[in-house]
């Protein structure tokens, strides 16, 4: 087991990461711009090394500085978090000759995942349903491209290959409007990801976004934890997540779960990753993988109390899976609410000064969180401050826990999108299931219109 492993991320996720060290009797090392020097999860650690000012490039981007700073304090394994250099194989690559273990998978799968078209061909080669579509990128020539399109049927969306996050995407509803989208979405890939390559899949109209949690370990041992349902999203960034996925068929999320962690021995895969899934009709279409631990895993924990993080450590240091896929059972239902610091509606940032701290407790609660009262939000970074989740014995009860813990927190000083959440947690289409990834953009729509 390791001795000490350096935290290479900020926020809750720094804080989680080094709690599960602790339990484990692992010495955490935590790197941190000058913006977060501040930050509890500093001031917690064994050991902190500044790495640079405040924006991101010079600091949580900056590989060398990483590099050196586990270096000088004798780190053994380096845990990425989630963003930033997560799914990096060039990071990953880095670590791993610098003689350091990289908690995470190797670099030739985060390279293989990261490439949505090369993900897609070892998704089909392993059974895994992908969305109707191209197996590779897509030809220069209009007239091939037009045919595609005819083949595949209107709607199709245009995607950049080195894609994420809800960015190189494109809808395309009409012949007329095609070789237009697909010369803008090229332009876009290359200067978002450096790479212009883009493909083109079936637009599914209505879908839910549902994801399977999956643990490999090095000795050809996986397997998947059930499904998390992530469909309430804006822009394509999640803001409430819940596990398990409300009126889903159970055999069908099996028969799927069980193609994941095949694929998961077929690839080499190692530790912890997120297939991502279309879910419309009653079938599953694979979107992409997540090579690294989600923001929402805690609802996950919650229903197998399986604690993620642990087993990313574990699995990074050679143990074997403890469990078979028979011995893990789901329990209950779990809600998260992530916090964000902005105005619930406009959703603009709001960074500042935090004021009041009260974050809710009681039965079935946790919270996890970096902030503090008097804590200073910097402008710099994500505008997440932390996460609520509620467990229940069923999904009802999960809902009416989550009512009461966002009912008693209170945070002054800065807005943040708390009211939002309280409504969601009222709004009859939520408390059926169910709602597509399309319902909280077209009710926030629906709710300008009416002021």
């Amino acid at each position: 087991m390791f001795e000490k492993i350096l935290i290479a991320n900020r926020g809750e996720i720094a804080l989680r990461i080094q709690r599960a060290c602790r339990e484990l009797g692992i010495k955490t090392v935590v790197v941190h711009s000058e913006a977060d020097a501040d930050a509890k999860y500093v001031k917690l650690a064994d050991e902190s090394v500044c790495i640079g000012p405040a924006p991101s490039s010079q600091s949580y981007l900056s590989i060398p500085a990483i590099i050196s700073a586990a270096e000088v304090t004798d780190a053994q394994a380096i845990h990425p978090g989630y963003g930033f250099l997560s799914e990096n194989a060039d990071f990953s690559e880095r670590v791993e000759k610098c003689g350091f273990v990289f908690i995470g998978p190797r670099a030739e799968t985060i390279r293989l995942m990261g490439d949505k078209v090369s993900a897609k061909n070892a998704m089909k080669k392993a059974g895994v349903p992908c969305v109707p579509g191209v197996d590779g990128a897509l030809p220069d020539t209009p007239a091939e491209i037009v045919k595609i399109a005819r083949s595949i049927g209107y709607p199709v969306i245009i995607k950049a290959s080195g894609g994420g996050g809800g960015r190189g995407m494109r809808v395309v509803h009409t012949e007329a409007a095609l070789l237009n989208a697909v010369t803008m979405t090229k332009t876009e890939a290359q200067a978002a990801f450096n790479n212009p390559m883009v493909y083109m899949e079936k637009f599914l109209e209505d879908p839910r976004h549902i994801e399977i949690q999956v643990l490999a370990d090095q000795h050809g041992n996986a397997v998947y934890l059930g499904e998390r349902d992530c469909s309430m999203q804006r822009r394509h960034q999640k803001i409430l997540e819940e596990a398990p996925a409300p009126l889903l068929d159970t055999k069908m999320r099996d028969k799927v779960g069980e193609r994941c962690a095949a694929a998961c021995r077929k690839i080499g895969y190692r530790g912890a990753g997120t297939f991502e899934f279309l879910y419309e009709k009653g079938e599953f279409f694979f979107i992409e993988m997540n090579t690294r631990v989600q923001v929402e895993h805690p609802v996950t924990e919650m229903i197998t109390g399986i604690d993620i993080v642990q087993q990313q450590i574990l699995i990074a240091a050679g143990e074997k899976l403890p469990f078979r896929q028979r011995d893990i059972k789901l329990r209950g239902h779990a809600i998260e609410c992530r916090i964000n610091a902005e105005h619930p509606y406009k959703f603009t940032p709001s960074p500042g000064r935090i004021t009041t701290w009260h974050p809710p407790g009681g039965p079935g609660i946790r919270v996890d969180s970096h902030v503090y009262a008097n804590y200073l939000v910097p402008p710099h970074y994500d505008s997440m401050i932390g996460k609520i989740i509620s467990y229940g014995d069923s999904r009802e009860q999960a809902m009416a826990r989550m009512r009461t813990a966002l009912s008693e927190m209170a945070v002054d000083g800065i807005e943040t999108n708390i009211a939002l959440h309280r409504e969601l947690l009222q709004d009859a289409a939520f408390i059926r299931g169910g709602t597509s990834i399309h319902y909280l953009e077209e009710r926030l729509a629906e709710r300008t219109k009416g002021k």
